[in-house]
């Protein structure tokens, strides 16, 4: 996470169109949803080791390579489907980590199944608000105690590539905590709108 130096203050994001959008739209707004977090479950996996903003230039290709990540429809694929993704250039094309997007949506069909859901599994991980908000990326963590119970109880039903630093990104990106830093106006407007 870099921070800005002129312009209208963003936590990240500055320079880049697309990056703007995302830091002023999504990130750390809440999400629920099955289908959403497993979504953004698959693309914060895809994302390790990577930047982010490598998978956000792609997200609407890996949209359409996976389904819109239907979970049913992606559950049905076979080696066929594997071979046809890492053949994408407009993917990131690890075999492990496509594997593992395929794995996850047949067990996010299981834990249904079980009358269970994946949004209230991950959001059953948010802690306390901090008392008090970030001032610089120094200040945010790449893990907490949270993020590596949301990993265990995850690795637990079956899902893969949900290590604590994963886990953390997505509690992230999907508004389970705000990392915002404290001069960012989006942290502001998130909190506003959790009252």
């Amino acid at each position: 996470m870099s921070v800005q130096t002129a312009g209208p203050f963003r936590c990240f994001g500055d320079g880049d169109p697309l990056y703007s959008a995302y830091h002023d739209e999504e990130w750390g707004r809440p999400v629920h949803g099955d289908r959403e977090l497993y979504e953004r479950i698959s693309l914060e996996a895809f994302q390790s080791g990577l930047s982010w903003i490598t998978v956000l230039r792609r997200r609407d290709t890996f949209r359409t390579a996976f389904a819109g990540f239907d979970p049913e429809v992606v559950a049905a694929y076979g080696e066929d489907d594997v071979t046809r993704l890492l053949a994408d250039p407009g993917i990131i094309r690890n075999r492990l980590k496509v594997e593992a997007t395929i794995a996850n949506a047949r067990t996010l069909l299981a834990l249904a199944e079980r009358g269970r859901s994946l949004s209230d599994l991950v959001w059953s991980s948010a802690p306390r608000p901090r008392p008090e908000a970030p001032r610089s990326p120094g200040d945010v963590p790449a893990l907490t105690a949270e993020s590596s119970a949301l990993s265990k109880a995850l690795k637990a039903e079956g899902f893969r590539f949900v290590g604590p630093t994963t886990a953390y990104a997505t509690m992230q990106a999907c508004g389970i905590v705000n990392d915002h830093l404290a001069q960012c106006p989006a942290r502001n407007e998130i909190e506003a709108d959790r009252r």
